[in-house]
């Protein structure tokens, strides 16, 4: 059993407190040109299709916590030979596009907000995964965190 501390648990619980957040329709909105608004749904498609595939790719090393399951292995294929964290990615593309498609500050402000935890959530997590896998240095050297070109 892979044995979590307290960081899993906070960084996990506020992600899906985020999520939550996301989803209530409250809002002071605001104008997105009509020939922006198309982009940014397909930014948010595009996104929630690289999170299916992304979890999809880690396939049994799948959890929701930052710290690495007892017996995993270190993925380095598929979207994974692109970024480091392509589930984050499309998290971060779906929100940003429904945030300006749906022309709303405040899920606007909760993408920013994601894109900061997932920040965190990520150096915590390749610190474990570091210490699990002997090659991650080299994986991460060659990787980009959350999309190829950044």
């Amino acid at each position: 059993m892979t044995k979590r501390s307290n960081k899993d648990y906070w960084l996990v619980g506020t992600q899906f407190i985020l999520f939550l957040i996301y989803l209530i329709p409250f809002d002071l909105g605001f104008e997105v040109a009509d020939y922006f608004r198309f982009p940014s749904l397909l930014f948010s498609i595009i996104g929630f299709l690289i999170v299916l595939v992304g979890l999809f790719n880690l396939d049994k090393a799948l959890t929701a916590f930052p710290t690495p399951k007892n017996n995993s292995e270190l993925i380095t294929s598929g979207l994974y030979k692109y970024v480091r964290h392509p589930i984050y990615s499309g998290i971060l593309l779906t929100a940003f596009g429904y945030a300006f498609y749906s022309q709303s500050i405040s899920r606007l402000t909760i993408s920013v907000l994601l894109l900061i935890l997932f920040y965190f959530k990520t150096n915590y997590e390749e610190q474990k995964l570091s210490q699990k896998y002997p090659e991650y240095g080299a994986y991460k050297a060659r990787t980009a965190r959350f999309f190829p070109c950044l």
